[in-house]
């Protein structure tokens, strides 16, 4: 929308596509989605010039003048100059790619991407049934097909297959399974808390190190935080020499 545009007026208030724009982009992405998709911007415009009628109402009704709001007023002030001036502060704040490379260089065990496994199972509530499904896909019928025959998980519908998960997210029983087999395999029947699973391994990926381009960007932001938090430190002690601070432990009173 073109900032300068006029779309509407309201008494001697004009709403602009700037003011259309800054609206739209407060609203939840999907909320915004879903008008843009549904063609039902003219809905957002009606919505602006709602506002701005309760505004001019506010303002003849005098309401602008409340010791409340102008309370309001005042607090909401004081919250934007405290982050507006945590801006100032760290606005000259630089990380070198120097600063980042060498960060790398002593912290790459750090780094690392961990193990994982794509695996598809079948869960079934008992062993019998368990060990007959085993069976027949030792004789060699397809495994997603049973799964989706008789599965109770809900990822039976996608032919058993339960995406790529790492160590740990698993019940304890089907992880230790899981991460011992070899791709391609089959399991015996695993018992957990939920059931019985047979389990199958479709990838296993091995812990390995990640390159300096796959966390470049992490790097930055964690030395960004750490000049942050030394500035911020520095200049509170710096402030708390120039006022005077009186402190009552909160630990007191609750």
């Amino acid at each position: 929308m073109e900032k300068e545009k006029i779309l509407a007026r309201v008494g001697d208030r004009t709403i602009t596509g700037e003011d259309f724009n800054i609206f739209m982009s407060q609203l939840d992405p999907s909320t915004g989605q879903y008008f843009i998709k549904n063609k039902l911007l003219d809905q957002v415009l009606d919505e602006l010039i709602y506002q701005e009628m309760l505004y001019l109402n506010a303002k003849e009704k005098g309401w602008d003048k409340d010791e409340e709001f102008q309370k309001v007023i005042r607090k909401t002030e004081e919250s934007l100059l405290k982050t507006y001036s945590l801006g100032k502060l760290f606005g000259d704040i630089k990380v070198t790619e120097g600063e980042i490379k060498d960060y790398f260089e002593k912290h790459k065990d750090e780094f690392l991407s961990p193990k994982s496994v794509h695996a598809s199972h079948i869960l079934v509530d008992n062993l019998e049934k368990a060990q007959e499904i085993k069976n027949k896909i030792d004789k060699g019928e397809n495994f997603a097909d049973l799964a989706k025959e008789h599965s109770t998980c809900p990822s039976a519908q996608k032919g058993g297959d339960l995406g790529t998960f790492y160590p740990g997210q698993m019940v304890p029983e089907f992880d230790k399974a899981v991460f011992q087999m070899e791709v391609g395999k089959v399991s015996e029947p695993v018992k957990t808390q939920f059931g019985y699973h047979i389990i199958k391994v479709n990838e296993k990926n091995e812990e390995k190190k990640l390159t300096f381009d796959q966390v470049k960007g992490q790097i930055e932001n964690k030395i960004r935080k750490q000049k942050e938090q030394k500035l911020y430190m520095d200049t509170m002690g710096k402030l708390s020499e120039k006022y005077k601070v009186e402190k009552h432990s909160v630990e007191e009173d609750a």
